[in-house]
């Protein structure tokens, strides 16, 4: 074998080098091409992920446009007999509990029902976290009615829960519809009520069990399909029991039936309560009228009632469908004949001025029909404190929390509405000048999305006018807190101030730092705290200060004794020296009432100092961390149709906007 030379060795070296630079070269190749593998079947793995079909969200729960939790309606009866709670359902239970009110629904003093029948429901107000909805219908008159329907034409008719709570707020019961129509309704009817109780009691059963869980207080019952002589007979037993069960489950509870039906089985509106129908007013708590009466027919009624007239609810088609006495802008003509004989009122679709009126003349029509009807309507009273309230509609253009804009923009949410005022017009009395009239305006807010607007004009020859903005029946404690947050539009120098009622429980003793007007011996004119107490500086630091927006707060400590507490008013009076006619606007931001406890502390700690500090970023679990459709993707949101929390109204802060609904054309009917 040759012996390698010294060329040799050296090329073979030069070889050996360059295939270890060869080698090197390739390395990171190899590396690289592993990694962009490796990246491909990642990249892979993620396009798979991506492409996962989830389970759709259940359309009961959910608006199929926006995917927003919406209130529902059960159509069928095997729905209704399948249905029971679950953790969707819970985002449409009421948080609301239903207030104290005075007289108690129970007195026997007439009553105002208002059945709420528009565009077959469910529209703007289905959203449980609110929406964006422009001009939206909103009802305010709440401490002039008794009782709310929520009305449609479905099976059974759940009331979204932001009715529920808005009307709780106000001390007004809610009742749901369970409604049988044509020849389906009498098929429906006849599978449940024609064979044994157990049929009808598992009806029964489920509706309470729907009342309970949701927390509204009932049902108006509607069959108007014809029924067998078996069924039909088995209409008071049904009516007997569900009321029984309604009324352990949830106190309160109220069961009407309306009139359609009659003890044959046929279905022939009397337009009264008589001897073909009562047997179905025996068996529950009230008696729904049609429309098409006369006066005769309430004549009629006085003995047919008997002691139960406050129980027969005379309806009143505000639409003025058929022949009807009054309805529309006349609806009062019916008001005074029902009231005159001594009965209960029913109002149906009162939402007449929003569906046929020009939106942008809502509020003005609004007004002008409660109005007209306010002779006919007796208040209810708040009766317990604290009381407190921004007069916040549940709706705006804009949020603002206590004077600082937060978001521009429409929303709609009727679990935000705060407790309502007394509308109407007050005149001085022996005085055709003077005035003070209340409305409701979007145009500005101190906290929420609206302010209660006062417009009026103090005449020469009186000093004040002043205006009844809450009935109360509260026995006080012995010390109580007053707190309103107002401001005057443009340059005035009219006086504003609080002034309450008392009645005489025993012996009643108004004292303290407060100071008397003389003027009728239970009205009463507090004098402003000018420097709060110490102890008071937690709720009323700023109290006689200049907020942001313009808005300036007025405290008052008045001391009490065997005293009931009546009415509250805001007064107006002119500027000293002054002997002029004197006009003003005036926008009230916040008004709110509290005991104080041994301790001068507000006593339920729900009196609240204006500042930002009470607003707190939104919260899109909700309260207690509850969320709904965690699973399956499906959005967060705000369980019970509560008010989240957030810089909208309220001590526990509420929220707006949303996405608005889609509209069904209206349904009517003439009997």
């Amino acid at each position: 074998m040759e012996t390698a030379g010294p060329r040799t060795r050296a090329a073979a070296r030069l070889g050996a080098h360059a295939t270890r630079e060869e080698q090197r070269k390739r390395r990171p190749v190899r590396r690289w091409q592993r990694r962009r593998i490796g990246e491909e079947q990642e990249e892979a793995v993620f396009r798979e992920v991506v492409s996962f079909t989830r389970d759709p969200l259940p359309a009961r729960y959910y608006d199929k446009d926006t995917t927003k939790p919406i209130s529902f309606y059960l159509p069928s009866l095997e729905e209704l007999l399948a249905w029971t709670p679950d953790a969707e359902d819970s985002f449409n239970v009421a948080l609301e509990p239903l207030k104290c009110r005075q007289p108690p629904l129970s007195s026997q003093r007439p009553r105002t029902l208002l059945c709420h029948d528009m565009m077959g429901g469910y529209l703007d107000d289905k959203f449980i976290q609110g929406s964006a909805a422009q001009n939206p219908y909103c009802f305010y008159h709440w401490q002039c009615i008794d009782i709310f329907v929520y009305f449609s034409h479905h099976l059974v008719t759940i009331p979204p829960v932001g009715w529920t709570n808005a009307a709780h707020r106000h001390g007004v019961c809610v009742l749901g519809t369970f409604i049988a129509e044509w020849k389906e309704g009498g098929r429906l009817c006849e599978a449940f009520l024609a064979g044994d109780e157990c049929s009808y009691q598992a009806v029964a059963d489920q509706l309470v069990l729907i009342a309970q869980f949701f927390r509204f207080d009932g049902w108006l019952i509607n069959i108007e399909s014809s029924l067998s002589l078996a069924a039909v007979g088995n209409v008071p037993p049904f009516l007997r029991y569900l009321s029984t069960q309604l009324c352990r489950q949830v106190p309160g509870g109220l069961v009407l039936w309306y009139d359609s039906v009659v003890s044959s089985g046929q279905v022939k509106w009397q337009n009264e309560l008589n001897e073909q129908n009562r047997i179905f007013f025996d068996s529950c708590h009230g008696f729904f009228t049609n429309y098409n009466w006369r006066e005769e027919h309430l004549d009629r009624m006085v003995a047919q009632a008997g002691e139960r007239r406050a129980d027969v609810y005379v309806g009143v088609d505000v639409f003025a469908r058929g022949n009807v006495v009054g309805g529309q802008f006349d609806t009062h003509k019916s008001l005074e004949l029902i009231r005159k004989h001594g009965f209960s009122a029913a109002l149906f679709a009162p939402g007449w001025v929003y569906e046929c009126l020009e939106k942008r003349d809502f509020f003005q029509n609004q007004d002008k029909f409660w109005g007209l009807l306010g002779r006919y309507l007796p208040p209810h009273s708040i009766c317990s404190l604290p009381f407190v309230t921004s007069f916040c509609l549940g709706m705006g253009t804009r949020r603002v929390c206590y004077g600082q804009e937060e978001a521009v923009g429409p929303w709609y949410h009727p679990s935000a509405q705060e407790i309502q005022p007394l509308f109407a017009e007050h005149r001085p009395e022996g005085d055709g000048q003077g005035w003070v009239k209340t409305h409701c305006c979007l145009a500005d807010a101190w906290n929420g999305g609206s302010s209660l607007l006062i417009r009026g004009v103090i005449p020469p020859e009186v000093g004040h006018v002043a205006v009844r903005l809450f009935s109360l029946h509260v026995p006080v404690p012995p010390k109580i807190f007053l707190s309103m947050v107002y401001k005057l539009e443009g340059p005035s120098d009219v006086g504003v101030a609080l002034e309450l009622t008392t009645g005489d429980a025993g012996s009643c003793h108004v004292g303290g730092i407060s100071t008397l007007s003389a003027e009728a011996s239970s009205r009463h004119s507090p004098r402003p705290l000018r420097v709060p107490p110490t102890k008071l500086a937690r709720w009323v630091g700023h109290c006689g200060q200049q907020l942001s927006g313009g808005w300036v707060q007025r405290c008052y400590e008045v001391n009490l004794r065997g005293c009931v507490l009546q009415d509250l008013w805001v007064s107006f009076s002119r500027p000293p020296g002054s002997r002029e006619q004197e006009a003003f606007v005036c926008r009230l931001g916040e008004l709110q009432s509290d005991r104080l406890s041994c301790g001068g502390a507000p006593g339920a700690g729900e009196a609240r100092a204006p500042g930002p500090g009470v607003c707190q970023p939104v919260s899109r679990s909700g309260p207690g961390g509850g969320s709904r459709g965690a699973r399956h993707g499906r959005p967060r949101g705000v369980p019970g149709g509560a008010r989240p929390q957030g810089g909208i109204s309220g001590a526990e802060g509420r929220v707006g906007p949303g996405s608005p609904a889609l509209l069904r054309a209206p349904h009517v009917s003439e009997h």
